[in-house]
């Protein structure tokens, strides 16, 4: 999130696509009903489903499943060709007049550099995605924004097939009602208005899930939104903690704080490693970030001598490491053992029928959780045989949250400590315990065993004992946090890091929210006065990074540091310093015409990107394709899905229905509802949760209701090509058909946290999702699907 759910009481107009945050985020929904009472903020709600949200909004528009490009596509074509885009602001802090490399084009779907493999599948050499330089390696710019070759134009020339009619005729909306939300959200592309987009697995889940967000970040580039008040990207979050385990490294391609993950054959070195750093914005810094990192782990062992034990780190091998490969590894059986740490693959999985199977070819099992989980159980699942399972399963009993303590990082970067409330129940342990044990116990097989690399393990520094055996969270935090190695003192800001080893640090974004054991940042809990104009609360706990609460905050205020609405006044320049209500992004004591070359500090060209030249597998800017399963063909260009796109699965994970398939002529969804948490393991073995949504249902509108003679209760079976269910249907206007290029397709929608397990079960939603993902991400699309239904006989609950 580039701001805060505070912050949302400074918007003018929200925009909520692929979220439904009254049902699944309701502190979120405060702050929008804050805004709509103090500043009249209208609350538009672009999803398949009239959901919660929807039913308070003061506009809804329907949307197809998977059609997101096509619709923010739009809305981009009408600010460009309507002059509804913030035109300083985009000349200014995007990069919208860089000219483009001569030979770039985009035809038949494809963008210029494909390369089209045997199976089909499509990669891209960017190098016509390139910006021109001129002698000096400057960037080449047009200030003007008409050079036909400046990202502005070329962004013009793109969009420009994506007309209201198209856009409608796709997404399964009127052209009346997409004039309707064109209108009303780029009104505010002015400097006195804001508008905040609020997303969350409605977008990324998806085949072309990146590309999503990235339009959804153009669209507030074009209407200067991004850095401002009441303005921004913001995601919801699945989890309370999503945001900080990516912070801390929980996806493969990532060490913490973001740095890219090493690889055995680019980074056989750290100099190989160090140089692919970027030559300006922030990350100029990463030397000294990496060097930090390694200091932490490996302690007096990391000299700038042994290139801080470098070489002790792990290298990936090159090839996708993501959840569904790796499934389809075990399935093959390459591998021998599992850690599921608080995950529920069997439940929370694609085709996870065939990711149970896949669980079964392990020699190992180790689960670390609350209660015995389907993963845990997988044996037990549908159409399992238990006698041809040779895993051994461990269940490792663990605490829940309000029985341990740390740091949770919530949606708006804001790390909070939590005290423990109570013990863990019985031989219960919190994760850290575990961790630690793990970790001892390994290393003393390895001091007294050998083995074939043990320095590694045997020189990691581990000192974290609180003094009664356990291992202090406390003592972790300033790791993370980072101190001079010298004095042990902790660092108040990541711009203190040094890359000759005198400071340590886990993790750079963190630097400076525990900074010491007596009053760390983490723990604050001062509101700002009453009064105080935009409510920040600089003192209520800590958001990365340096406690900062709008990212990009630069871009609140135009080239001479005044704000550019003074209503909303973040900053404003004195004539001798900046006035802040927040932590700048930008050197304050700078004069503002220096600080308004880089707006954006953290990106290579210092200004917000239209155009991505590079870090993008499927294109520089997001083209609309199909889902990898769809009932229509693609209307905008001649490729009917991602040519990028993760088709992950092959063999018995690759069951695919083709485009249009009279077999399977619905579009499916999933989502999530209010009573349970994620796979519902914690959820659904707590009784008053249980009753309030005791059952798993399947959702369909009136109109395919009486097509198939089914009324509310009755049991229904939905088929995929990759399995089938049984759940009760619930009939509700709230599931709505579309009509796209003239027919009428039904959606079907299901929730996804039930299994087989605990005080309340019903059958898997994801039973029937498809094994493919996004090009850049590799995340599952469990947004849009075929299948089909029909009336199963039988009316009442369904369990197991």
């Amino acid at each position: 999130m580039t701001n805060h759910w505070v912050d949302y009481q400074n918007t003018d107009v929200f925009m909520v696509i692929g979220t439904n945050p009254a049902e699944n985020h309701p502190i979120s929904m405060r702050w929008i009903n804050k805004a709509r009472e103090k500043r009249g903020a209208k609350l538009i709600v672009v999803d398949p489903k009239f959901n919660r949200t929807a039913a308070v909004a003061d506009l809804y528009v329907p949307l197809r499943p998977g059609t997101d490009i096509a619709f923010l596509g739009g809305l981009m074509n009408y600010a460009l060709t309507h002059g509804r885009y913030f035109h300083e602001y985009v000349a200014k802090y995007t990069n919208a007049s860089f000219l483009i490399h001569p030979d770039f084009k985009f035809e038949d779907g494809l963008f210029s550099g494909a390369k089209v493999g045997e199976d089909g599948q499509v990669t891209y050499d960017t190098a016509t995605w390139q910006y021109q330089r001129d002698e000096e390696g400057n960037y080449k710019k047009d200030p003007t924004l008409q050079d036909p070759q400046c990202v502005f134009q070329l962004l013009k020339k793109h969009y420009s097939r994506y007309t209201p009619e198209m856009v409608a005729e796709t997404c399964g909306m009127t052209v009346e009602q997409f004039l309707e939300v064109a209108e009303l959200f780029t009104s505010t592309g002015r400097p006195d208005k804001a508008g905040n987009i609020m997303y969350a697995m409605g977008i990324t889940q998806s085949s072309h899930g990146s590309q999503n967000v990235r339009a959804v970040a153009m669209l507030q580039l074009l209407l200067g939104n991004i850095g401002i008040p009441g303005g921004g990207v913001n995601a919801h979050r699945g989890e309370s903690n999503v945001q900080g385990s990516t912070d801390m490294a929980l996806l493969w391609g990532n060490l913490p704080g973001y740095l890219p993950m090493t690889t055995a054959a680019a980074h056989p070195t750290l100099a190989a490693y160090n140089a692919t750093t970027p030559k300006s914005g922030y990350w100029t810094n990463r030397p000294k970030f990496i060097a930090s990192l390694l200091k932490a782990w490996w302690g007096e062992h990391a000299t700038p001598e042994n290139d801080f034990c470098y070489e002790y780190l792990p290298k990936v091998d090159g090839r996708d490491h993501s959840h569904m490969s790796i499934f389809e590894a075990m399935g093959r059986g390459e591998l021998k053992g599992l850690f599921a740490w608080g995950q529920n693959f069997a439940v929370g999985g694609p085709n996870v029928s065939k990711e149970r199977s896949a669980l079964g070819k392990l020699e190992w099992l180790v689960v670390a959780d609350l209660f015995e989980t389907e993963t845990a159980a997988f044996w037990k699942g549908p159409g399992m045989n238990p006698a041809e399972i040779q895993t051994e399963v461990f269940l490792l009993p663990a605490a829940a949250s309000y029985e341990k303590c740390g740091t949770i990082t919530n949606s708006g970067r804001l790390i909070q400590w939590r005290d423990k409330a109570v013990e863990p129940p019985g031989d219960a342990h919190d994760d850290l315990w575990m961790a630690d044990r793990l970790f001892k116990k390994i290393r003393e097989l390895y001091a007294t065993e050998g083995g074939a690399f043990p320095d590694p393990i045997l020189k990691l520094h581990w000192d974290y004992d609180d003094g009664s055996g356990h291992p202090s969270a406390e003592k972790v935090a300033f790791e993370i946090n980072g101190y001079t190695w010298d004095d042990k003192q902790g660092l108040t800001t990541f711009g203190n890091l040094k890359d000759d080893g005198s400071t340590a640090c886990g993790c750079w974004i963190y630097s400076g929210y525990f900074a010491d054991f007596e009053n760390p940042k983490c723990r604050s809990r001062v509101k700002d006065e009453p009064g105080t104009t935009l409510g920040t609360h600089l003192g209520w706990g800590w958001s990365w990074p340096v406690n900062r609460r709008i990212l990009y905050n630069r871009c609140s205020v135009d080239e001479n540091g005044q704000p550019w609405d003074p209503e909303r006044p973040l900053f404003r320049w004195d004539g001798e310093k900046f006035v802040a209500q927040d932590v700048p992004d930008f050197v304050a004591t700078n004069p503002p015409a220096v600080s308004a070359q880089n707006p954006f500090i953290m990106m290579a060209e210092g200004v917000g990107g239209l155009w991505a030249p590079s870090g993008m597998k499927d294109g520089p800017i997001p083209e609309h394709y199909e889902p990898v399963e769809s009932p229509f063909a693609n209307k905008l260009n001649k490729r009917q899905f991602n040519p990028v796109a993760i088709i992950s699965g092959k063999g018995e994970f690759g069951q695919l229905t083709p485009p249009a398939d009279p077999n399977f002529p619905y579009i499916c969804t999933t989502y999530r509802v209010t009573e349970h948490w994620q796979s519902g393991a914690m959820t659904r073995s707590l009784p008053w949760l249980g009753e309030m949504m005791p059952d798993m249902f399947v959702e369909i509108s009136p109109s395919l209701a009486a097509k198939l003679g089914v009324s509310t209760g009755d049991r229904v079976e939905v088929t995929t090509a990759r399995g089938s269910l049984v759940a009760p249907a619930m009939v509700t206007p709230r599931m709505r058909p579309v009509k796209v290029h003239g027919r009428e397709t039904e959606i079907v929608g299901m929730p996804w946290h039930w299994g087989y397990m605990g005080m309340f079960t019903g059958a898997s939603a994801n039973v029937l999702t498809p094994h493919v993902g996004d090009a850049n991400t590799q995340i599952p699309e469990y947004k849009a699907f075929l299948c089909n239904i029909r009336k199963a006989g039988g009316s009442g609950p369904v369990r197991g």
